[in-house]
């Protein structure tokens, strides 16, 4: 199929890898003329511009760092030059109502649309093994889903567009939740006196475990703290949670103290910092390292890349 990919960052350029690995005819683009170089090399088509990317392409995906620069792309060089019958496809984590409202106006000038982020990594993005929800009509996700198998492993249909949106924020938050609390039981650990690749291992086996201990608790032990995601990313994501919560009256407790701690973590160290590295304000609070014995330091997904199939909720 012929695909455009906007947007080479961290997880796009390896979700445009796998459309390549996996025979589509994919033309990218991105600010940075230097992220297409390796796509290129593997078959990807360099386009100078969106208009130039997305021309004749059935399908148009976009993945952005933010809300607002989605936007921008969509209004100034997507829907002025969209063709009747192209599919966009919005990847990132982004705002529900924002992705709503530039679907619908997609499907007005004879398009389809849907939002279809991604869970499970940048290890899992490399190897196609990482998981997608698509909001959308069914005759869309029908369509869609060739592409969207090409790309993962397992694909959800969340419904209409913008839940996949709603839902993405919800698991990032868990997983930010979950980061938190497995840095402070590390660091607690350490205080202890326990051996780290023992306290590791006793979390893993044990009603404690899940899988940003097995995958961040890795790269958090090894020093490296490299996920390939950043504190600005996280704080936008759980912000973005923050908003749904408030907007339907959900008085947590819970979120503003994790918007708290990331925002003292882009204070010190800067938003650009990887997110494990939240970790380092409790070091330098009891002087301790929190460091083991061994561990990666990056997450390699060593699981065989597999074609992606629909998962059917639980009704």
């Amino acid at each position: 199929m012929k695909i455009a990919f906007i947007g080479l960052g961290n997880v796009g350029a390896k979700l445009a890898g796998s459309l390549v690995r996996n025979g589509h005819e994919v033309c990218v683009h991105d600010l940075k003329a230097e992220a297409g170089k390796q796509l290129c090399a593997a078959g990807a088509h360099w386009a100078d511009s969106v208009p130039e990317a997305i021309a004749d392409r059935a399908v148009i995906i976009t993945c952005l760092p933010s809300p607002q620069a989605s936007r921008a792309v969509v209004e100034s060089h997507i829907l002025p030059n969209l063709e009747a019958g192209q599919i966009w496809a919005e990847m990132s984590t982004t705002d529900s109502h924002e992705i709503t409202d530039l679907g619908t106006r997609i499907i007005a000038k004879g398009g389809k649309a849907l939002d279809c982020p991604v869970s499970g990594g940048c290890h899992r993005a490399t190897t196609g093994n990482i998981a997608i929800f698509a909001g959308c009509t069914r005759e869309t996700f029908e369509a869609m889903l060739p592409v969207l198998k090409s790309m993962g492993r397992r694909i959800l249909h969340t419904g209409a567009l913008g839940s996949a949106s709603i839902l993405k924020v919800m698991t990032n938050y868990l997983a930010t939740a979950n980061l938190v609390s497995v840095s402070e039981a590390l660091t607690t650990a350490k205080a202890c006196g326990m051996d780290m690749n023992t306290t590791y291992e006793a979390f893993r086996i044990s009603s404690g475990n899940s899988f940003v201990h097995e995958t961040e608790g890795q790269v958090i032990l090894n020093g490296s703290r490299d996920i390939s995601f950043t504190m600005d990313l996280v704080l936008k994501d759980i912000g973005l949670f923050q908003s749904l919560a408030e907007e339907h009256s959900v008085p947590l407790e819970l979120s503003p103290k994790l918007i708290e701690i990331f925002q003292d973590g882009i204070a010190r160290y800067g938003e650009r910092e990887l997110s494990p590295n939240i970790i380092k304000r409790l070091e330098e609070a009891t002087g301790l390292e929190v460091l083991g014995e061994g561990f990666p330091a990056e997450i390699l997904d060593d699981e065989p890349e597999e074609e992606g199939y629909e998962v059917n909720a639980q009704k």
